[in-house]
């Protein structure tokens, strides 16, 4: 059970009323609001409902979708608590493996040419929605090696909605905790120029640093780093500087010109609608704040 409390302030007496929260009637309440806003809550945008895996499997998937990066996005629901939504969503996962024909004829349908032609098979995720897991439901995704996001969510009040990540693995893979420490230590003791090379490698650590669950994307045009969504995409390295583009609204940053820049609208690599350059070691240093509020929105 999750431990979130939720509190309305009461301004005409001063105080503060509980939001108490509760599960959806039926499980297709909350299947029905998560595709209805499926890019905004979840960074995947909706393909098909009750899609059917044919007479031989004799099933029907929830969701299914496609994330920022283009990787294929198989979402299952459970109103409550049911072990069994991490195997069903495993053996969908595995069926559309070896269906990848039929998924980018669909993302064709809905999406375009352009889209269908950039899927990422390398990278397949399963989301599975419930009311709570258990800790041998957390263990058991961490054994797996698939890209794995255990979300739980909870009604409060009429109009209130929240998911929050329990568990996320990315293809087996482990964040290591030091990380961000030897990111930090780099950047507070070498102020000193560095190659745009050597300055990637330490963004690299400083992101994956941030905190647990942060996974790489692999793109041809640049590496996205995701909760479960992305909140930073690192551009290949430049001659002169590195671009990292952050899930921050503009509206939010005092920009400084040569620093950030404000790209809503503009076509660049990635996701993110503000644009940081980086130059120096100090650059990163500087950087560090947006990258930490980047991270706390996604």
């Amino acid at each position: 059970m999750s431990g979130l409390k939720l509190f309305r302030t009461d301004t005409v007496h001063s105080g503060v009323v509980e939001v108490m929260p509760r599960l959806a009637e039926v499980e297709a309440d909350v299947q029905c609001l998560v595709e209805g806003h499926m890019e905004t809550l979840l960074g995947v945008r909706f393909l098909a409902s009750e899609y059917g895996t044919g007479p031989v499997q004799a099933g029907r998937i929830d969701s299914l979708g496609i994330d920022e990066n283009g990787s294929p996005v198989i979402v299952e629901y459970k109103r409550g608590t049911d072990a069994g939504v991490i195997n069903q969503g495993l053996f969908y996962l595995a069926w559309l493996m070896d269906h990848r024909a039929e998924f980018e004829r669909l993302v064709r349908a809905r999406l375009g040419a352009r889209a269908a032609s950039e899927v990422l098979w390398s990278g397949p995720r399963l989301i599975c929605v419930a009311a709570d897991f258990t800790r041998y439901d957390v263990h058991a995704v961490r054994e797996h090696r698939r890209s794995i996001d255990l979300v739980r969510y909870r009604l409060f009040g009429s109009d209130l909605f929240g998911l929050e990540t329990v568990a996320s693995v990315s293809g087996g893979t482990r964040v290591v905790r030091s990380a961000r420490r030897r990111a930090v230590a780099r950047v507070a003791a070498d102020t000193q120029s560095a190659s745009m090379v050597e300055l990637a490698g330490v963004v690299d650590e400083v992101l994956v640093g941030l905190g647990d669950g942060v996974h790489r994307v692999e793109r041809k045009t640049y590496r996205a780093y995701q909760r479960l969504r992305n909140f930073a995409c690192l551009c290949p390295p430049q001659r002169t500087k590195l671009l990292v583009y952050l899930k921050i609204d503009p509206k939010d940053v005092v920009l400084v010109p040569g620093f950030t820049r404000d790209v809503s609208g503009l076509g660049h690599h990635g996701t993110g609608d503000l644009e940081v350059r980086l130059r120096t070691l100090r650059d990163v240093e500087r950087a560090q704040e947006l990258f930490r509020a980047s991270y706390a929105a996604a």
